[in-house]
């Protein structure tokens, strides 16, 4: 069989799809270099972005390349190939997190395309078929990448019902991570424990530095001179009028500028990602499990945010653990709805990550 050969468009494609992953105040600490000669893409981390008080053992930058790392398995196999992933394959090459093998091209279309009538195109570069994404309910994933976005508004009083947390679960289970909705009595013990993680930070000066290193203009901009990353105070959202949510202020409390509280949801419906291991493997597997289960969710309508501010807090991260579930590290606390889509962030350019030997 002979090998596929990459198109600069295919890799842009790639790229594009690893870049719009989710990650910590939207700092994308990822660089991406491909290999002709090995059909392979190197996936490393970014240490320049990454946040020492906050993250102070990278488990949130992992995370996060781990998130653009199922971005590109699912382009990848938008395009017809058989992604092999190998995660920190090199002991003496701390910062490449993964490589990427594009060496395999898909020979048949999936039983979906076939159900749906589409095969090979003849007139791609490579006659390679176009496949969806593996996932547990066969659903493509793919044109989800452009239309996931954070959404820190208020959502309705409509739980998401049992048959698509189902899919949600089995989403996360495949890439190795367990997601454990709440019941009443555990959203009121995570609701509390981010509440007062969150006060901590907004009473830490240097971590509220930290943090405004990463906020950007009220109002985007376009020209050459508009930050490619960070959130602009757009995308900030509002409060929770009532304080039963505890959103993320960013810039202390009362959030600077003042952002118009509103209504939240009366009960916030609240997952755990918990992994068995708590070793760069494992919050390298939380990101892949994360934007499995937010490309999942977005097909389906739900809307998602992540409330990190327990996570950030030894003590604090550490009581999120459920007892009663058996051992586990929780790695993500997602809070699942349905409401407004959230605003678009930033994106780096292509050039910006990705290089070539």
């Amino acid at each position: 069989m002979t090998e596929p050969t990459l198109t600069t468009e295919e890799l842009r494609l790639l790229a594009s799809a690893g870049g719009a992953a989710p990650s910590l105040h939207n700092s994308q600490p990822w660089r991406l270099r491909w290999s002709a000669a090995t059909t392979s893409l190197r996936v490393y981390a970014d240490r320049e972005r990454s946040m020492p008080l906050t993250d102070p053992d990278g488990r949130a930058l992992h995370i996060s390349v781990g998130a653009a790392l199922f971005n590109l398995r699912v382009a990848a196999q938008h395009l017809g190939l058989q992604p092999v992933v190998r995660l920190l394959p090199e002991e003496g090459e701390p910062d490449l997190l993964a490589v990427l093998d594009l060496s395999r091209a898909a020979t048949a279309p999936s039983t979906l395309d076939l159900a749906l009538g589409r095969g090979a195109d003849p007139g791609h570069p490579t006659a390679r078929s176009r496949n969806p994404a593996a996932t547990p309910s066969g659903r493509d994933l793919y044109p989800a990448v452009a239309f996931r976005h954070s959404s820190r508004s208020p959502f309705a009083n409509r739980d998401v019902p049992e048959a698509v947390l189902g899919e949600l679960i089995a989403a996360a289970r495949a890439e190795g991570a367990l997601l454990s909705p709440l019941e009443e009595d555990g959203v009121r013990r995570v609701s509390a424990l981010t509440a007062e993680a969150e006060q901590r930070t907004a009473d830490d000066p240097a971590r509220l530095a930290e943090i405004g290193r990463w906020l950007r203009p009220a109002e985007p901009a376009d020209g050459p001179d508009s930050a490619p990353d960070g959130i602009p105070q757009y995308a900030l959202g509002p409060q929770d009028h009532d304080a039963r949510v505890p959103m993320r202020g960013f810039t202390g409390h009362p959030p600077r500028p003042a952002v118009p509280s509103e209504r939240f949801e009366a009960l916030p419906q609240l997952c755990t990602l918990t992994t068995l291991g708590d070793r760069p493997a494992h919050w390298l597997r939380a990101g892949q499990a994360l934007e499995h289960v937010w490309l999942l969710a977005t097909v389906h309508g739900v809307r998602l945010s992540v409330l990190n501010q327990a996570l950030e807090w030894p003590d604090t991260r550490w009581a999120l653990r459920d007892p009663a579930t058996g051992p586990g590290h929780v790695q993500l606390v997602v809070r699942l709805g349905y409401g407004p889509p959230g605003p678009t962030t930033p994106r780096r350019a292509v050039p910006e990550i990705l290089t070539a030997d």
